[in-house]
């Protein structure tokens, strides 16, 4: 079989991003190396580095270039709080909202049989163990709200419960600034169920 050309290495290689395609792969190729030799030299050299220097957090499993995150290093976060997540993602967009000051746990994935993802392919080992340092008081559930994400919250919680720890999972309901006639009856459900005092 013929080697691959560079060129086509660079689209294989970009067609391993989510959402891309074969055709974009070839635009995204071929527009760099035409218009921009500089960016795409930059990209190469910035993903380079971050694979030989990012690595996850001896405590709290997310991405950074120290034993330690900056997260986990804060002595001024919440250690009795531990809000679990699927992704790097998810825990800043959480940090965004600036509602929470609790440590997190990143678990890199979730819960998929059809997809041979087990509880060790979402680290629920470390998990447990850092959940059950003597100072987590209550396990925080920020999975998606997925089929997957709902089935990783609820093995998490009750492997959580038996070992004694208090545990919470995120509200669902309408969002913000959402008009009813134009919100899935199942997320008004799962509000209605979910409501609260006032």
């Amino acid at each position: 079989m013929k080697p691959l050309s560079s060129l086509e290495q660079l689209a294989e290689a970009l067609r391993r991003l989510p959402g891309v395609g074969p055709k974009s792969a070839q635009r995204m190729a071929y527009h760099m190396l035409q218009h921009d030799r500089e960016g795409a030299a930059m990209l190469g050299r910035a993903f380079n580095q971050a694979v030989e220097k990012i690595q996850h957090c001896t405590s709290c499993n997310t991405f950074t270039e120290n034993p330690l995150c900056e997260t986990c290093m804060d002595g001024e976060r919440d250690a009795t709080l531990l809000c679990v997540v699927e992704t790097p993602s998810d825990q800043l967009m959480i940090e965004q909202t600036l509602t929470y000051k609790g440590l997190y746990f990143v678990l890199m994935g979730r819960l998929s049989p059809l997809d041979g993802v087990g509880p060790k392919d979402i680290h629920l080992e470390k998990l447990v163990k850092r959940a059950s340092d003597g100072v987590v008081a209550e396990v925080v559930l920020a999975t998606n709200f997925t089929n997957e994400g709902e089935a990783t919250a609820h093995y998490i919680s009750e492997t959580m419960k038996a070992r004694g720890l208090k545990v919470s999972r995120l509200a669902r309901g309408v969002p913000v600034g959402g008009e009813l006639e134009y919100v899935d009856a199942g997320t008004i459900a799962r509000a209605m169920l979910d409501r609260r005092a006032t």
